[in-house]
């Protein structure tokens, strides 16, 4: 099961790159921003206030750029039994629960809450296989709070381990978010490095792991997507 990984220049690795999620919000934009800015300059006598105009949307624009954007990443270390970021942001919750709609048994819950700066792109966070896959419709209630993990729009990944543990990632949808995209499929085999889907704007993904594992993070970590080991499975 284990996936042999080429070795990659580091300016590789860091390349960035846009997300083919945001290809047509960024045409549009540019393209409806681009009008605004030519009938301004056009029709309309060149103050101050023009050139605050173009500044807002250029502003505006570099702040869509910078959401879509998805940097190349390879996970470096060992893969067998780890489990890894499945997306940027920070530690918001880091604690037993009880997990009703899939395993209904208790399971630590580790939740990562994107903001509007970081890479929206959702990672697999370990190897396997794709046992289920599910979306789920729900409310839209401000992604931080606890209650958003089952009730908000949301979508589920299980995979089971070459280990026989079984992981179950959700991403969540939030306030703001009101588009969850998830790649992933039902008997497909798995590896860190894949992408598993992409959120729109702010939201946040919930990591259920077995009760014993041994959790790698702390409250408040701020989290590299496919980089940063948020556990190892026992």
């Amino acid at each position: 099961m284990a996936k042999e990984k080429p070795l990659i220049h580091n300016k590789r690795r860091n390349k960035i790159r846009l997300h083919h999620e945001g290809n047509e919000t960024l045409l549009f934009c540019g393209l409806v921003m681009a009008a605004i800015v030519f009938v301004c300059l056009k029709f309309i006598p060149i103050t101050w206030i023009s050139y605050a105009v173009i500044g807002v949307f250029l502003v505006i624009y570099g702040i869509l750029v910078n959401f879509f954007r998805c940097p190349v990443r390879m996970f470096q270390g060992p893969t067998n039994k780890t489990v890894v970021a499945p997306a940027d942001g920070k530690i918001v919750v880091i604690e037993e629960v009880d997990e009703d709609e899939y395993f209904h048994d208790r399971r630590i819950m580790v939740s990562i809450f994107m903001n509007l700066t970081n890479v929206h792109a959702n990672w697999i966070p370990c190897e396997g296989k794709i046992v289920k896959v599910e979306h789920q419709q729900g409310s839209f209630m401000k992604a931080y709070l606890p209650k958003a993990s089952t009730e908000n729009e949301r979508s589920t990944v299980v995979i089971r381990t070459p280990s026989g543990h079984e992981v179950l990632t959700r991403q969540v949808a939030g306030a703001m978010a009101r588009r969850i995209v998830t790649y992933s499929e039902e008997g497909q085999d798995c590896y860190i490095d894949d992408h598993m889907g992409f959120i729109k704007l702010g939201s946040r993904v919930d990591v259920y792991l077995p009760l014993g594992t041994e959790i790698k993070v702390s409250l408040n970590q701020k989290t590299v997507g496919d980089e940063t080991v948020i556990a190892k499975l026992k």
